[in-house]
């Protein structure tokens, strides 16, 4: 194809020419493309960047593979259905709260589980699959030692991180008088007493609470660990708020009776 006079002027400046030798210089390397994503993630050559919960930039592959998503449908919210620990999703739910007479959406979550640790459970303990979920599936799962993990991601925009505190100490508050049959207010307000009321939330903030090996409770707030408390009565008592007698949301402990069906 023929060049004409106005493609060699527009690729002119791509290509210097040393004055003493007439040799072609190689071209500087191009400035770094930078866009900005709709969340405000700094997208530089393939790379994404974005701020922790210290302000400091962080760098991911763009590149890489991207993970299906399950929407909470009541919020709109998104969740991996899986963690890349190979946890997997097996419910979302909503957390709703009444004030002034209104159910107020505070947060939308969802329950992810080593489900190769409760298949092995569910096989071992009860064997056949039931036609339904049972109480007893229920339970072994909250009695277990299962690495589970709820990601909590905030709907109220309003919401401050004492308000999140007073709302575990009455949610695990009951939960723990339930199962124990008495209250501790000293392990209830020992979880999230040490994470600081100065930490600031916003609609979209994550929260997220680990049940690991070991009878381990941990609390993370924007990527940032804030409590880890050593105590089997804790853990049952708060995977009990959404698999007990009286979950957060009846249709995530539904959904999340039907994935251990799945499991069979």
């Amino acid at each position: 194809m023929t060049t004409t006079a106005e493609d060699a002027i527009s690729n002119a400046d791509m290509v210097e020419i040393q004055p003493q030798t007439g040799l072609a210089v190689k071209a500087e390397t191009p400035a770094e493309e930078i866009v900005y994503s709709s969340d405000h993630t700094k997208i530089a050559n393939g790379e994404t960047e974005k701020e922790n919960a210290n302000g400091n930039a962080e760098k991911t592959d763009a590149t890489k593979k991207e993970v299906p998503v399950e929407t909470e449908p009541k919020t709109g919210l998104t969740f991996p259905v899986e963690l890349e620990d190979g946890k997997k999703l097996n419910a979302v739910g909503l957390r709703k709260k009444g004030i002034l007479g209104m159910g107020i959406k505070i947060y939308g979550f969802g329950i992810y589980a080593d489900n190769a640790k409760l298949k092995e459970l569910m096989t071992s303990k009860i064997g056949k699959a039931p036609t339904k979920p049972t109480n007893e599936m229920y339970k072994l799962v909250i009695d277990s030692d299962a690495d589970m993990l709820v990601r909590l991601v905030i709907v109220f925009s309003s919401l401050t991180m004492s308000m999140v505190k007073k709302n575990f100490d009455e949610g695990l508050g009951a939960s723990i008088k339930k199962l124990s049959g008495a209250k501790n207010d000293e392990l209830t307000q020992k979880f999230m007493g040490e994470a600081s009321d100065s930490i600031k939330l916003t609609s979209g903030s994550v929260i997220e609470i680990s049940r690991m090996q070991g009878h381990t409770l941990q609390a993370k707030v924007k990527g940032e660990i804030v409590s880890t408390v050593e105590s089997e009565l804790l853990c049952r008592a708060y995977i009990n708020m959404y698999l007990g007698d009286d979950p957060l949301d009846k249709e995530a402990k539904e959904k999340f009776g039907m994935a251990l069906l799945s499991l069979f």
